[in-house]
């Protein structure tokens, strides 16, 4: 369950604060929800967008002007 700290929380295996989104167990998500460290965070669902593209010329120098390439 994806949870929203409410206060800061550190572990062997994270450093939360308040803020901060986690992915927790139903188990521990529960327990840190009832101890009012936490809240259910809103999941959004957004789009993956494309990859900008770059406008313009690549910078790729031809062969033809490469005086090294012979």
């Amino acid at each position: 369950m994806l949870l929203k700290m409410i206060a800061g929380l550190s572990g062997p295996e994270f450093n939360l604060a308040p803020g901060d989104e986690r992915e927790f167990d139903d188990a521990e998500a529960e327990r840190l929800i009832e101890a009012g460290f936490a809240v259910k965070a809103e999941v959004d669902e957004v789009p993956a967008a494309a990859p900008a593209r770059k406008k313009g010329k690549s910078n790729v120098v031809p062969a033809s002007g490469d005086a090294g390439s012979e």
